[in-house]
C-alpha cells in the first residue's frame, strides 16, 4: 500500500480536505493557496506534485478537479499582506482562508508542509503532501494553475519584466529586469532582491 493510500484510508470521514499554496518563492505576485475536497465515489487519475507535471496536464487537471470535486475553495494573501507578516505566515492565512471558504466544510484537513496555519480544525501536516496526498496533490495543482494565469495576465500589464517566462521567480532574467526597468507595485518590497533595488537593503 502506498503512503497516498495509507493517508487515504487512514481517514475514514468523506469530508478530506487537502490544502497547498504557490508562490511562496517570487519575488513579485500573491501567494495563491487552494483547498479540495474529492468526491470518492469519483476518483480522479493523475493527481499529483503540480510541479512535477507538465502544463498542459496540469491544465486538463484543473478543470477536472472543479467539476468532480465535491468542493474547492482559492484564495490569496496579497503582495502587501505578505510585505507586513512575512511569506511564511502570508502562505498560512491564504490557506486559512481557503479552507474556510469551502462548502461543505472539512471533517478533516491535511496540509502540505511541516506545519499547520492556526486554526479550529482537526488535521496534520504531511511533508511532501503533494505528491503522497491526492487531495494534497489535487489542491497544488489549482493553486498553481491559478497563480500561473495570473502571472500570465501580470505580464499583459508589464510584458518587459517576462513573467510569462518565470512566474516572478528570482531568475537571471528576471533581475536584469528589475536592474533595468525597477520594481511594479506587485514586487515584494520585503524579499532582499527587491529591498535591495530600492535601496531598502545595503548591498
Amino acid at each position: 500500500m502506498s503512503k497516498l493510500e495509507v493517508f487515504e484510508c487512514a481517514y475514514r470521514g468523506n469530508l478530506l480536505a487537502g490544502v497547498d499554496e504557490a508562490g511562496r518563492g517570487p519575488l513579485a505576485g500573491d501567494v495563491v493557496a487552494a483547498a479540495v475536497i474529492l468526491d470518492p465515489a469519483n476518483p480522479i487519475e493523475g493527481l499529483g506534485d503540480s510541479k512535477k507535471l507538465s502544463e498542459k496536464k496540469r491544465e486538463q487537471l484543473f478543470d477536472v478537479i472543479r467539476e468532480r470535486a465535491l468542493a474547492y475553495a482559492i484564495a490569496r494573501a496579497s503582495v502587501q499582506e505578505i510585505d507586513e507578516l512575512n511569506i511564511l505566515h502570508a502562505s498560512m492565512l491564504a490557506m486559512k482562508r481557503a479552507v474556510e471558504a469551502l462548502s461543505p466544510q472539512p471533517e478533516y484537513v491535511l496540509v502540505d508542509g511541516n506545519r499547520l496555519p492556526r486554526w479550529h480544525y482537526t488535521g496534520e501536516a504531511v511533508v511532501k503532501g503533494d505528491g503522497r496526498v491526492a487531495t494534497i496533490g489535487a489542491a497544488s495543482i489549482l493553486a498553481k494553475v491559478t497563480r500561473d494565469r495570473e502571472m500570465l495576465a501580470l505580464h499583459e500589464r508589464f510584458p518587459q519584466y517576462g513573467f510569462d517566462k518565470h512566474k516572478g521567480y528570482p531568475t537571471k532574467t528576471h533581475m536584469a529586469a528589475v536592474e533595468q526597468y525597477g520594481v511594479t507595485d506587485q514586487h515584494r518590497r520585503s524579499f532582499g532582491p527587491v529591498a535591495r533595488q530600492l535601496g531598502l537593503l545595503e548591498v
